[in-house]
């Protein structure tokens, strides 16, 4: 098989799974079902392993291109649907499947007394299929397929259990602000094929779309830079699926579905899909500062805003959202500010260590009946040692301790931040680092290493649960070491300059010092002491500072006014009772009259005829001017009307 032929079988294998799953499951049995779906995603990680090293032997700027078939060739405009292997997107692909994969062998144990088992393992193939559309798609409108694919396949496993209402909302609420944000990147793409086509460019290709900046450049659209315009309506699209602000708000709620789904979706695939569109395009951001200071801010505030709200949560699933939302924000950073590159490979790491911390604890509420909070946990590092040990990878590398993975991702973001000049985000950085250090210290010391309150029997999980685990921690330890051979596969050249040491060790010292506090602030008596002295604090920040309660008294409820009294209006009052009801009661009306002269009277009808014959005659002959004659005859209708009623 030809290596471009092979690149549409990363993509149509899960595909394949889904199918066969969704279609013919009735007549499978249970585990023949999930042994389908995993061998399907592990045939993607094995040939995109195949195309890696076909890749790596070839130029930097080669790229494996397959066109499966013309999608579309309206007028002028010419899509097909086609994939791209180049540096990026192979990346992308091998973190895709492979992270998917061991999540599907972890699933087969999770969901194993779950009565919708089946779906589940559908439901899953179905998202990584599109999500490896989205980061294969070799133009922006089959990116976009892929983007709204992994959206409905979101809502899905997050609403999975929707016999509970609260699940069925998170649902919701993901697919509704994710589709805030997608009505934004539908109108970049509009603005994209308009300058193209008026350029002569009818596709929307990535090459052709990078290869044209200058077109972007010197085009306007209401005295906006269109390539301003452009880099800021497709990031705002971004903001929805990675969870930057404002539309971060349904990634916690996303919280509700089954740990593996938010191992999957909400660590280390589609949250990163809009720092990958970023990177894909990062050709047209590269040309307009505006826009490249604009990620920056929102993603520097997104970052240590959701950081502080972490500091207080109690679920343990929630503290680790807000810390992926976290982490997405020293993602955009790093693609923004700099090597675009340091935001790529942090997501790799991420997609280690997070879905290593998200199994992790799924693993704890497996072994204790469903409980998050972890102020019911403790003492765990006794009686789940084999969790402890890997969630302890995953704690040491998000805080940045050295010579873990995230301790090389996040502090190349950090020295390219300031070696790029912007010392302010530099600064933002570093605190969020000391902040991901103490949240993180703080729920691995109260869920594992402090005594429990209360006696706790967790059961041990079985071998098909913890084997993801094991590789997942082997390559959260080992996976930094790679940066340069990273860099150097992606074609970047990393620029070797000097740091003041100051600043090349502040993000470490700053890290060792939050795991200080962690441990030293959740003493009991300082804690007590803290949550006292601080309880208004306390409470404005675990209450995420009311943005939900913000959102739903400026947006939700004003849109839920104007929608009823719309209905109301529109629908009850014009449709319903004028144009529906109100023609009913004018025939029924109509009807009552017209039954008062239809009496069965011979001689009643014979007057009718007569003064119907009589009404025509007159018309007929007269000479009389047309408005005389018209009140001629309403007058003698009335006068004919008054002396039948008297026969009556």
């Amino acid at each position: 098989m030809t290596s471009s032929s092979l690149v549409r079988w990363i993509v149509f294998a899960p595909l394949a799974g889904f199918i066969i799953n969704f279609l013919f499951s009735r007549f499978i049995k249970k585990y023949l079902v999930s042994i389908i779906a995993s061998l399907a995603v592990l045939l993607s990680f094995v040939f995109s392993c195949i195309l890696f090293f076909r890749l790596k032997a070839m130029p930097s700027d080669t790229a494996i291109s397959d066109v499966v078939f013309n999608w579309m060739n309206i007028t002028n405009l010419n899509i097909n649907i086609a994939f791209v292997f180049d540096r990026l997107s192979a990346i992308m692909s091998l973190v895709v499947s492979g992270v998917s994969f061991l999540i599907h062998i972890y699933s087969i144990g999770y969901m194993d007394d779950d009565s919708d088992f089946k779906r589940f393992f559908s439901y899953l193939n179905l998202f990584v299929f599109f999500m490896l559309v989205l980061v294969l798609a070799n133009n922006i409108l089959l990116l976009f397929v892929g983007w709204e694919g992994v959206g409905l396949c979101s809502y899905l496993l997050i609403g999975f259990w929707y016999e509970n209402i609260n699940n069925s909302k998170a649902g919701k609420k993901a697919f509704i602000t994710n589709r805030v944000g997608d009505a934004f990147f539908i109108a970049g793409m509009v603005v994209i094929y308009y300058i193209l086509s008026s350029n002569g460019f009818y596709n929307l290709d990535f090459n052709t779309i990078n290869s044209n900046v200058s077109l972007f450049y010197n085009t306007s659209i209401f005295g906006v830079s269109s390539l301003t315009l452009i880099a800021i309506l497709l990031f705002i699209g971004a903001t929805g699926k990675s969870a930057q602000f404002p539309l971060y708000v349904w990634l916690p709620d996303a919280m509700a579905g089954p740990t593996p789904v938010s191992a999957l979706i909400h660590a280390a695939t589609m949250v990163t899909a809009g720092v990958y569109l970023v990177a894909r395009l990062i050709p047209v951001y590269s040309a307009s500062v505006s826009a490249l200071n604009f990620i920056l801010y929102i993603s520097a505030f997104t970052a240590i805003f959701s950081a502080i709200i972490a500091i207080t949560q109690r679920d343990i699933k929630k503290i680790l959202a807000y810390s992926t939302i976290s982490q997405l924000g020293y993602m955009f950073m790093g693609v923004a500010g700099g090597i675009y590159i340091g935001g790529i490979f942090h997501l790799v790491t991420h997609a280690f260590f997070k879905a290593l911390m998200f199994l992790s604890a799924g693993a704890v509420i497996h072994a204790l009946s469903n409980e998050q909070d972890i102020f019911n946990m403790g003492s765990l590092n006794k009686k789940l040692k084999n969790i402890f040990i890997v969630m302890g990878v995953g704690w040491l590398s998000i805080s940045g301790f050295p010579f873990l993975s995230g301790y090389f991702s996040k502090d190349f973001i950090i020295e390219n931040l300031y070696l790029s000049g912007h010392k302010g985000i530099w600064l933002v950085a570093v605190v969020t680092a000391f902040l991901t250090a103490f949240y993180m210290t703080r729920m691995f010391n109260i869920a594992f290493i402090k005594e429990s309150k209360k006696e706790l029997h967790p059961h041990r999980p079985t071998s098909v649960m913890t084997i993801p685990l094991y590789i997942l921690a082997i390559l959260a330890i080992i996976s930094g070491f790679f940066i340069n051979g990273f860099i150097s596969f992606a074609g970047v050249n990393r620029t070797e300059e000097f740091l003041p040491l100051t600043v090349k060790y502040t993000p470490v010292v700053l890290s060792l010092l939050g795991i200080i506090c962690g441990f030293v602030l959740t003493v009991d008596r300082i804690s007590d002491f803290l949550s006292t002295s601080l309880s208004w604090l306390h409470k404005i920040v675990y209450d995420k500072f009311y943005v939900d309660e913000i959102y739903d008294f400026l947006i939700i409820r004003p849109l839920g006014w104007i929608s009823k009294t719309t209905f109301n209006i529109i629908d009850r009052v014009i449709i319903d009772r004028t144009l529906v009801e109100g023609t009913a009661r004018a025939f029924y009306q109509g009807g009552r009259v017209s039954a008062i002269s239809q009496n069965g009277n011979a001689q009643i009808y014979a007057v009718y005829m007569l003064f119907g014959t009589a009404i025509i005659l007159l018309v007929y002959l007269s000479s009389v001017p047309l408005l005389n004659l018209i009140y001629w005859i309403y007058s003698n209708i009335v006068f004919a009307f008054t002396e039948i009623m008297k026969y009556i």
